[in-house]
């Protein structure tokens, strides 16, 4: 089949892809075995994905076909490849996984941008640091480096918020049970952000949860540890 093609956040290295968003798609298309051709993309680059509809990554063209969101897109190619392997498991692992994707933006990214925010400029070219920096201070009301001046301390509050996740994974390796569905791409998206922008360690060593982040590293052939990071 002819590769689909993936607008994917790229840093200044155009290796380096660190939304979190492209993440949960790239690994749901890894998941269903889809080869897709992935496009850096940046945040000054408007015109690239607005000619397809979107005002931000992940933008999946399948043919002449643009799919915009993530969640969108997980959905899509549920129901456009239904022979290939199974994102859901059936309609209540779809409604379970919406759950999760609430859950992690309001809660993980939510604690991770705390943590990681004021590194994320290092890993831009000049024009698009510039634009994040100015953009994201104006969205907290303050610098970056105050965002996170208190990281060591609020890291512990962001574990603790963790609890829910670190109970499911202590009893399975996946929140889809002896194999992992969408939902761990959702959750797992956020934390290979994270690794790919900041050398803060979010998570402790003897964590489930790093045990299972690294299990999420290993599949399809490594696909996500083998990116640069700053672990």
């Amino acid at each position: 089949m002819t590769a689909l093609r993936l607008y994917d956040l790229a840093g200044a290295d155009p290796a380096r892809r660190f939304s979190p968003y492209c993440w949960r798609t790239r690994m749901a298309l890894a998941a269903k075995g889809l080869p897709v051709e992935t496009i850096p993309w940046r945040f000054t680059d408007r015109e690239a994905i607005g000619a397809h509809g979107g005002d931000k990554v992940p933008v999946l063209l399948d043919g002449e076909r643009a799919v915009t969101d993530s969640w969108t897109i997980a959905e899509y190619l549920e129901d456009t490849y239904p022979d290939r392997p199974s994102l859901f498991g059936g309609a209540g692992g779809r409604a379970l996984a919406r759950f999760v994707n609430t859950w992690t933006d309001a809660v993980v990214n939510a604690g991770l941008v705390r943590l990681v925010v004021s590194d994320i400029p290092g890993v831009l070219a000049e024009v698009d640091a510039a634009y994040f920096r100015s953009s994201r201070e104006a969205r907290f009301g303050q610098a970056l480096e105050a965002v996170t001046a208190d990281r060591d301390q609020a890291v512990e509050g962001f574990r603790r918020d963790l609890h829910p996740l670190r109970m499911t994974l202590r009893a399975q390796p996946f929140l889809g049970g002896a194999a992992p569905l969408y939902a761990d791409c959702i959750v797992f998206g956020s934390f290979q952000w994270a690794r790919c922008v900041s050398p803060f360690k979010v998570l402790a060593a003897d964590d489930p949860v790093e045990a299972w982040r690294q299990r999420m590293l290993d599949l399809h052939g490594g696909l996500a540890r083998h990116v640069p990071a700053f672990d």
